[in-house]
């Protein structure tokens, strides 16, 4: 008799614990299928045409089940209402999963070079300004000689509300400055959205110019990309996926998003930093940041080499 109550009594707390784990399970599909669901319509509200399906630079196609290399560039626009803006911070990212590396190069915005379709030698942030992503696009695309496979476009505006969706950032910080109102001792200090925005725009006070102020941006995107990349809370998650719907776009779609997490995440392992040099220089009254062809013609074809691409060997 007393063997029967205990059977019973297991059979009840095991019927509950099996009841717990199905809860459980159903909750977690539950979650990911509303992450999986509101990540897709994101991602499809924020696609952006450039009118091609691949680079001119190209002969065909990035295959990603082949792990072809690739290239993205982060474009930082300060646009307002009525107002196309100029993109504020290019840099270029080119992705080599075979190797396990990324490298990074920040192109000066005040970079003098060809806008190609206006015909006219001018600040390469003016391209958005004349032509939108296209114009810029394939500005860079002439300067460095290398194909732009994805972009990814950010409204500068916004990267208060990125920072904060993502609770903040902690950054190391090199150098002790005030800006608008901001003291950012050097060393490891943590920054909101406010001062996350205040600290990528710094450039006067620095002696590396605008090379430290493009250091600290790059400094934010990663801290943004860690932080989002080990986010659990859906709380959070709405936030983002929000904060990314009216302030990004991009031409890459969600299954190339999700291509390039599975065959590429490992290239994460080993990041260069590439530095363009150059001098100031003013023509006509207006100050122009000048790249020597050497200089340009070494960094296109680092970028040749780690893209797997043929070397330029002649100047342009």
């Amino acid at each position: 008799m007393r063997s029967d109550r205990q059977r019973k009594k297991r059979k009840k707390w095991l019927w509950i614990l099996l009841l717990v784990i199905g809860v459980f399970i159903i909750a977690t599909g539950s979650y990911a299928f509303y992450i999986w669901n509101k990540a897709q319509s994101t991602i499809a509200n924020i696609q952006e045409n450039i009118g091609r399906d691949k680079s001119d630079k190209r002969d065909q196609q990035v295959n990603f089940k082949n792990r072809d290399p690739i290239s993205i560039l982060l474009m930082g626009v300060d646009e307002r209402k009525g107002d196309r803006g100029r993109s504020d911070s290019l840099i270029l990212m080119t992705v080599n999963p075979k190797e396990q590396s990324m490298e990074m190069v920040s192109i000066p915005r005040d970079t003098r070079t060809e806008i190609v379709g206006k015909g006219i030698q001018d600040k390469i942030n003016h391209a958005y300004a004349f032509g939108g992503t296209e114009m810029a696009i394939k500005t860079v695309e002439n300067f460095l000689d290398v194909p732009v496979d994805y972009f990814v476009k950010v409204n500068m505006e916004s990267f208060r509300d990125i920072v904060d969706a993502v609770g903040g950032v902690t950054v190391e910080n090199d150098l002790d400055f005030t800006y608008e109102g901001y003291h950012f001792e050097k060393g490891t200090i943590h920054l909101d959205g406010k001062k996350a925005l205040a600290y990528s725009r710094m450039r006067y006070d620095d002696p590396r110019g605008d090379f430290g102020r493009q250091e600290r941006q790059r400094q934010i995107i990663e801290a943004v990309i860690e932080k989002g990349a080990s986010i659990t809370s859906i709380t959070k998650f709405g936030e983002m996926f929000k904060v990314i719907e009216n302030n990004v776009k991009t031409n890459l779609t969600f299954d190339e998003m999700w291509a390039i997490q599975e065959n590429y995440k490992d290239a994460r392992k080993n990041v260069i930093q590439h530095q363009i040099k150059g001098s100031g220089k003013k023509i006509n009254g207006i100050y122009y940041y000048i790249v020597p062809e050497d200089e340009r013609l070494s960094l296109s074809n680092e970028l040749k080499k780690h893209l797997e691409l043929k070397k330029e060997t002649a100047e342009k």
